[in-house]
């Protein structure tokens, strides 16, 4: 018998995931998340920058990046200017400033653009997952392990639950979405 609530993990697997890539959205403040997972060639090797150095945020506008080994300040100022984040690195010798200029109306329709760009994609992944499970529901039916009633019980629960986390991704796109409009 297959169990549902076994499977709610890959569901919220697909949540925390976009949780995340919102995180790297930029709204109105400054946020360590926008950079922590960028990808610097340091050593010979591409290490994520949370691993070279601490971050911070001294205030609403501006990040701090303190590299631990000073040798990999330029190769992290970069790795930020390489990124295409409209964000020029301050380099001041021990650590770099990155000062967030205000967004404007059009930066703000764009980042409004990427946050529906992902939103779909993790709808899309959640399909993929309902998907799967359906076709193992209808492979358990075909091997008699289950009857046609339990069946439609399972594709009902099973759509109920994915209409459930389609809310989740909805609600959080709508906070994301305010986030970003706001002045």
């Amino acid at each position: 018998m297959i169990d549902l609530v076994s499977r709610k993990g890959e569901f919220e697997k697909c949540i925390e995931h976009l949780k995340d890539e919102l995180r790297g959205l930029r709204t109105g403040r400054a946020n360590a998340a926008l950079i922590e997972h960028l990808v610097v060639e340091a050593y010979g090797s591409l290490t994520p920058l949370q691993h070279l150095a601490s971050i911070s945020v001294p205030d609403a506008k501006t990040i701090t990046i303190n590299p631990w080994d000073k040798s990999v300040l330029k190769d992290i100022e970069r790795a930020i200017s390489g990124a295409n984040m409209g964000i020029n690195p301050i380099n001041d010798g021990v650590i770099l400033r990155l000062v967030l200029p205000p967004l404007t109306e059009e930066n703000r329709k764009s980042l409004i653009k990427i946050l529906g760009q992902r939103l779909e994609h993790a709808k899309i992944a959640l399909r993929g997952i309902r998907d799967g499970i359906k076709d193992e529901i209808h492979k358990a039916e075909k091997a008699k392990e289950i009857t046609e009633d339990d069946r439609y019980d399972l594709q009902k629960d099973l759509d109920d639950m994915t209409k459930e986390y389609t809310g989740v991704i909805e609600a959080l796109g709508e906070t994301k979405e305010q986030e970003i409009m706001t002045v």
